[in-house]
């Protein structure tokens, strides 16, 4: 206790100054440790630092290893297995035999040649121009790679062996990022280890680019020289090589000159590194390489003659790239793109790998297409027959137009992307391309307002609307088709929809369904792919969804697949081209004919969609008045239709369909420009004039048959599935 209280003392009045004192310069005392925190913090930042160092830096390196010395990392054997295989496309014909439609060769000229095959002087050539130690290095050399490091202006080999350039041709990967680079020498280096440098050295022969649409030696000697590759010359093999370095600037068509320049520096690394003699140098210089031209002509002498000199072929460089395979059908086409697609989906190939897969990989592609249909279709498309008369804008061009029929359950049956002869691959597809997306008009108030606002109670056929603009920022808006604002009287919702009135809609959307409701219908049940945005970004708004004053637009098949659901009971169906795909063994790679449809909409709201768009067609009212299509014996089918306008007149649409097919038919120029057509549709002629043609000999049939079919399908596909 005694100690406590002397604690608790107050100091003595004689020495308070002195301990003050003494206090005082403890105070100043107290910053060492102040001091020696601050140093601990940061040294154990510092710590903290190299531990997290190390132990990320011991994770890479442990990646590293498993990459650099695990599992094959790019199959060479699956690369070269695929080379020559060729895929088939097949349909059906009208007796259900299967027939075949083309067969996919690839868009590469290559054939596949392998390392015994090739002469020695062609191997040397690639490797005293790209890798000089090739056969020393594992993947990667490391001398060349420090080299330009130091000097990235170095403008003698590069810093990639034939190892990592193989890697590049099979990935198409050559984005310039050191990641990428990273990823290709640790592919590089496990490659080395998984295969010999034999196996390396025949792949990249095989895949390198060596222009005018050549990959691979093989290809490239045909081309050039319309020689075998053991045919070939010193200096010819040294020609080739040359090339590799900008194909599409370096091959002899598109400039002789420099060609000849990288022929002299291959030849030159080859007597260099003791490949070819002195004499054998001497004699590749002196040789005037004749490359053999792409062009038919009866005059051959004389086109020899001037490469005897040493002068280049005067054939456009971009004309010697064009392919030299058959021109596929806007069908055709469009299966080779879906089925890329689907393939990507499905198994998570990369654009390229897919691409391989159709063109090499020996599938067997069973497309979906009618063949009767198709022919008639491409008949009228390339003919402009039953087109109505159209006039020539300022450019001298006709208006183009694109048409895609569907049956009931996804199947496209058949499509065009353009009038007129198709004369090239890889072509402007206006019924498919996203890019062809235009304006949809007055068609998209079925699946914008009409049918969410029947799906969800809010109107029937028979309910009646104001028709009268609304007032937007002080003004009334919007107008009808014949320039007014609404009539002022109330009339049915069915009449509005026939009569394609603008007011009833706008009302309907802005007073009762909302914008974001709408939106999601178009989305999520009909799948046309607006744009969730508000504008003038997105369509989230009245006038895209009102009167289809849409900011991308549509295309004709994603429309088509949309009325399909107000013939079908509502369900919606993922368009489809194809019916499966197998390989080359008959194992099932792709199937689309077991897939179960969305419920977008009730069924009893695609029956009264179907009512009111068969009124657009039967009253003389209705927009769509005049498109009746009848049977072989002269009777009625029942037929729905919507049409659109856009605004100044630039797009015509009309969509619709009987029990058979729904279709959708888009016409106008392809920027925009008023087709000075006033009231006339030039897509509900032709949609008449088609399905006239290919309903000719159909005997009768309902809607209900449709429904009846599509219950039977589904019912069939789930007691498959056990569902």
């Amino acid at each position: 206790m005694a100690k406590n209280s002397e604690k608790k003392k107050l100091p003595d009045p004689e020495t308070q100054g002195k301990e003050v004192k003494g206090k005082k310069k403890k105070r100043r005392k107290k910053k060492h440790p102040i001091l020696f925190g601050i140093f601990l913090f940061f040294f154990s930042i510092f710590v903290a630092g190299m531990l997290t160092a190390i132990i990320v830096g011991g994770t890479v390196l442990e990646e590293i290893d498993n990459m650099v010395y695990g599992d094959i990392a790019i199959d060479l054997d699956t690369y070269k297995n695929s080379q020559n295989q060729t895929s088939i496309m097949y349909a059906y014909d009208s007796d259900g035999t299967v027939i075949e439609l083309t067969r996919l060769h690839g868009e590469e000229n290559r054939i596949w040649l392998s390392y015994e095959e090739m002469p020695e002087e062609i191997c040397w050539a690639f490797i005293c121009l790209e890798d000089k130690r090739f056969y020393e290095h594992p993947g990667v050399d490391w001398i060349r790679t420090a080299g330009v490091m130091i000097n990235p202006a170095y403008e003698g080999q590069g810093a990639s062996t034939i190892t990592q350039q193989l890697i590049k041709n099979l990935t198409d990967d050559d984005e310039v990022t050191y990641s990428r680079k990273f990823n290709e020498i640790l592919r590089a280096l496990n490659l080395e280890n998984n295969y010999s440098k034999k196996d390396i050295l025949e792949a990249y022969l095989n895949t390198v680019s060596l222009g005018a649409g050549c990959y691979g030696v093989k290809t490239a000697a045909e081309t050039y020289f319309d020689k075998e590759v053991s045919e070939l010359t010193i200096s010819e093999c040294a020609t080739i090589a040359g090339i590799t370095k900008a194909p599409y600037s370096l091959n002899p068509y598109a400039n002789y000159e420099e060609c000849m320049n990288r022929r002299d520096l291959c030849l030159w690394y080859m007597h260099d590194q003791g490949k070819i003699t002195d004499e054998e140098y001497a004699e590749a210089l002196e040789e005037v390489i004749v490359i053999q031209s792409l062009e038919d002509s009866d005059d051959e002498e004389e086109k020899e003659n001037e490469s005897a000199e040493g002068e280049s072929s005067e054939a456009d460089p971009e004309e010697d790239e064009k392919e030299a395979n058959e021109i596929y059908s806007w069908y055709e086409e469009y299966v080779i793109d879906q089925v890329i697609k689907d393939l990507q989906k499905k198994y998570g190939y990369e654009y390229t790998e897919a691409w391989r897969m159709v063109y090499y990989g020996g599938l067997n592609i069973y497309s979906a297409v009618d063949l009767e249909v198709q022919e008639a279709l491409e008949k009228v498309y390339l003919n402009r027959s039953g087109f109505p008369k159209a006039n020539y804008d300022e450019r001298g061009q006709l208006p183009q137009s694109s048409m895609t029929i569907m049956d009931y359950q996804g199947r496209i049956v058949a499509l065009v992307g353009a009038t007129g002869e198709k004369t090239e691959n890889r072509s402007y597809n206006r019924a498919t391309d996203n890019r062809a997306k235009r304006q949809p008009g007055s068609s998209i108030k079925p699946l914008a307002v009409y049918a969410p606002a029947v799906d969800l109670g809010l109107v029937t056929a028979n309910s009646t609307v104001l028709e009268k603009a609304i007032i937007v920022n002080g003004k009334e808006w919007p107008r009808n088709f014949n320039g007014d604002h609404g009539s002022g009287n109330y009339v049915t919702v069915e009449n509005a929809l026939a009569r394609s009135l603008n007011t009833v809609p706008v009302r309907i959307l802005d007073g009762m369904l909302g914008v974001k409701t709408s939106i999601r219908y178009c989305n999520d049940k009909f799948h046309i792919n607006l744009v969730d945005a508000a504008p003038p970004s997105g369509d989230r708004d009245l006038s895209p969804l009102a009167v289809g004053g849409t900011t991308t637009g549509v295309t004709t098949l994603e429309m088509a697949g949309a009325f399909a659901t107000f013939g079908n009971g509502g369900r919606y169906y993922e368009p489809y081209s194809y019916f499966k795909v197998t390989d080359r063994n008959g194992n099932i790679v792709l199937d689309r004919t077991n897939e179960i449809p969305q419920q977008s909409i009730k069924r009893e709201t695609a029956s009264s969609m179907l009512s009111m768009l068969t009124t657009a067609v039967t009253q003389s009212y209705g927009t769509a008045y005049g498109s009746q299509i009848y049977d072989k014996n002269g009777n009625r089918l029942q037929t729905f239709a919507k049409t659109g306008t856009t605004s100044d007149n630039c797009d015509k649409w009309y969509c619709g369909g009987t029990p058979y097919y729904v279709a959708s038919v888009w016409y106008g120029y392809d920027y925009r420009a008023d087709l000075h057509t006033g009231s006339t549709n030039p897509a509900k002629t032709i949609f008449k004039y088609v399905f006239d043609i290919i309903h000719e000999d159909l005997e009768s049939k309902s809607f209900s048959d449709v429904s009846a079919q599509v219950d039977s399908s589904i019912e069939q596909i789930e007691s498959q599935q056990g569902i």
